[in-house]
């Protein structure tokens, strides 16, 4: 039997699938220890963990460097690898939205050459020119995007937002929502028709864990 390998988003989604992992009786110990490994093995199911950044998950799973990936959402969206989307795992809650000065709320429509800052140019692009039909300037920041309207080189940012804390901090405000977001469970095509059994009986085991949160 060969190894099944799974991609995780390093950091909290990561300890999240983890304990998902560990209660379908997965092995996860050795990742569970502070070290600097990026790959684990657990040998009794012949399983291979790599811990990569969460915007490459989706490129080791579409070129079957993984097998499976858990990743957020947002980064399936911006990304938009070929793939399949199995399970939405329902943690890691948050939403995409565009934020600006509260004043603008309900205006975007009306300012011409809209100026649009963010980390995800290809959603913003999607939702404002083919959902809204609105032409826009995207300005690609990868740092804190909240900036942008507040030295002027943007009229609003499209960013994760969670609390919405940091944005009320520096006077801004959600204006629009452009969609729900959430850890999803990834799985490479190939891998899919060679290991169709294994893969299944898994993502049959996370849907189950996840319909009991």
């Amino acid at each position: 039997m060969r190894y099944l390998t799974v991609a995780l988003a390093k950091g909290r989604l990561a300890e999240l699938a983890m304990d998902i992992f560990m209660s379908i009786g997965m092995d996860c110990s050795e990742m569970k220890e502070k070290s600097r490994k990026l790959i684990f093995t657990d040998e009794k199911n012949k399983m291979k963990f790599i811990l990569v950044k969460a915007s490459d998950v989706p490129t080791y799973v579409e070129y079957g460097a993984a097998d499976i990936g858990i990743v957020g959402k947002d980064t399936l969206l911006e990304e938009g690898r070929n793939l399949y989307e199995m399970v939405d795992l329902g943690f890691g809650k948050c939403d995409m939205c565009v934020c600006g000065r509260p004043e603008l709320k309900g205006k975007l429509d009306e300012i011409p050459h809209l100026k649009v800052a963010s980390k995800y140019p290809n959603i913003a692009r999607r939702y404002f020119q083919e959902e809204k039909g609105q032409t826009i300037e995207i300005i690609k920041l990868n740092g804190s995007v909240e900036l942008g309207p507040l030295v002027g080189l943007s009229h609003v940012i499209v960013d994760i937002v969670e609390t919405g804390a940091t944005l009320r901090e520096n006077g801004l405000d959600v204006l629009e929502k452009v969609c729900p977001l959430s850890a999803r469970l990834i799985v490479n095509k190939v891998s899919m028709k060679m290991e169709k059994e294994r893969i299944m009986s898994m993502v049959k085991a996370f849907s189950e864990k996840t319909s009991e949160n």
